[in-house]
């Protein structure tokens, strides 16, 4: 019988290999690589990679509770679909942040009812917690149950201290229940310091931004995390990590067997912080901050070496006038930015064409390594018969320059602008569908699945 889908002649790249080969998928699924295949529809890959579908398990498509009045972030489950499968991800994970005395199910469940509408990648969801009363950490427990398996939580707001022993009983629940816990690593005090003496000097332009949350908050933050596994032995993730001295703080306890894993976003692989100096500085702002030139080159070591796991957007864009708002400050900030569209892209071009990644490397850390850690593998996260038919057709040797006009994402700007890129998808399958092909998303919202997850899985 035909196959739903065949791709002829394309480069498939795995996190252990690549082959040239045909592949053919039947019902959303890989059902043969290699040998005689005929298909209803055919897409010719020769001369092209054929890489898994993206997951980016850190994304803002939804609305904070803090932000209900005024500017609000830009994308939604639609938008950010369309920008991330411009990009070739095809998988997204989205924070979901819990109302005033709501309990994890309870946002897991409304915040779907949104989500099943809007998405036309696949998804998946983590409550984040802002407090840890009884009734949230009694239902930690029960969420692998429900197909989630993750928690999150911030160290950064002034409550975190008060609270510390609650976040630890969490992250202890969620490790013994097979979770994962993604922690926000700063630390309040210092940053709060450190912003209480610029404002003291006069110095409270977002200029400064980078000196109001400077390294060692984010050192002590991640020192905590990291204490917090070893002492009840669950597995953490470390969301955005952005300096030197955090990641070899994560390497040391990695190499010492506590279950410690590091996200990194583009924002700390391709900027440094002399952006903020720019009349338009105001725009980079993200927490943390940019850092120094030898922190990035720290951060392409340690994906380049396995103590880096995966990157992740962090997308969470505004419009421009949000973003130059003269009226923001080193305390008062909208931080974030998008970068679905342009992650893979950008890594592949800035990392694979100039020696720092190998394909596989790349294939791991924006793939591989967050289908285990999230519960997803071998389903997504691979090219292999059985699996998702998550697939991204790639030309590496096709070059665009980055325009605000080029984004699918309902941001109006690009921190990238005028930045000349080598490597792009030029057609994306989720589960054997053809949702972006010929520069255009085809895909219609709604059609996204949002995926059940199993144990977290260590790498």
């Amino acid at each position: 019988m035909p196959f739903d889908l065949v791709i002829r002649g394309g480069e498939i790249v795995t996190a252990g290999a690549t082959m040239r080969a045909d592949l053919g998928v039947i019902e959303g699924r890989v059902a043969q690589i290699g040998g005689e295949l005929a298909g209803e529809r055919e897409i010719d890959a020769t001369g092209k990679l054929l890489l898994p579908g993206g997951i980016d398990a850190h994304v803002h498509l939804s609305t904070p509770p803090g932000q209900r009045e005024g500017p609000a972030w830009v994308d939604d489950f639609t938008s950010g679909s369309a920008a991330a499968l411009a990009g070739g991800i095809t998988t997204l994970g989205n924070m979901t942040f819990l109302l005033p005395g709501e309990t994890p199910l309870a946002g897991l469940a409304r915040e779907a009812v949104v989500a099943r509408e809007q998405t036309i990648c696949d998804l998946f969801l983590h409550p984040v917690l802002s407090e840890t009363p009884p009734a949230v950490l009694y239902e930690i427990p029960a969420l692998l149950g429900e197909g989630c398996n993750t928690i999150k939580f911030f160290m950064s707001p002034p409550g975190f201290d008060q609270q510390a022993p609650g976040y630890v009983e969490a992250t202890r629940r969620a490790g013994a229940a097979g979770l994962l816990s993604l922690i926000h690593c700063e630390d309040h005090a210092l940053m709060a310091d450190a912003a209480a003496r610029l404002h003291a000097a006069g110095r409270s332009s977002l200029r400064h931004y980078a000196e109001s949350r400077p390294p060692i908050s984010e050192v002590v933050a991640t020192q905590r995390a990291v204490a917090i596994a070893e002492a009840t032995g669950a597995p953490v993730y470390i969301v955005h990590l952005s300096c030197a001295r955090a990641l070899a703080v994560c390497a040391e306890a990695a190499s010492r067997g506590v279950p410690v894993y590091v996200e990194t976003r583009p924002f700390y692989l391709h900027l440094t912080r002399e952006r903020f100096a720019e009349p338009d500085g105001a725009k980079y702002v993200g927490q943390p901050p940019l850092r120094e030139a030898a922190d990035v080159a720290a951060l392409w070591a340690g994906l380049r070496a396995g103590t880096v796991h995966t990157v992740c957007t962090d997308h969470a864009p505004w419009s421009l006038a949000a973003k130059l708002d003269p009226a923001l400050t080193i305390t008062r900030l909208r931080p974030g930015a998008e970068n679905l569209q342009t992650m893979l892209p950008m890594l592949y071009s800035e990392g694979v064409r100039t020696g720092r990644l190998s394909l596989g490397r790349l294939v791991e850390v924006l793939a591989t390594n967050a289908a285990k850690l999230f519960g997803l593998y071998p389903r997504k996260g691979t090219i292999a018969v059985g699996s998702d038919a998550d697939l991204v057709v790639f030309d590496p040797n096709l070059t665009r320059t980055v325009t605000a006009g080029m984004l699918q994402s309902n941001a109006d700007y690009s921190v990238y602008e005028g930045w000349e890129v080598t490597g792009w998808p030029t057609a994306t399958i989720r589960r054997g569908e053809i949702v972006f092909d010929g520069g255009a998303v085809i895909g219609q919202a709604g059609s996204g699945e949002l995926v059940r997850r199993g144990a977290t899985a260590a790498l």
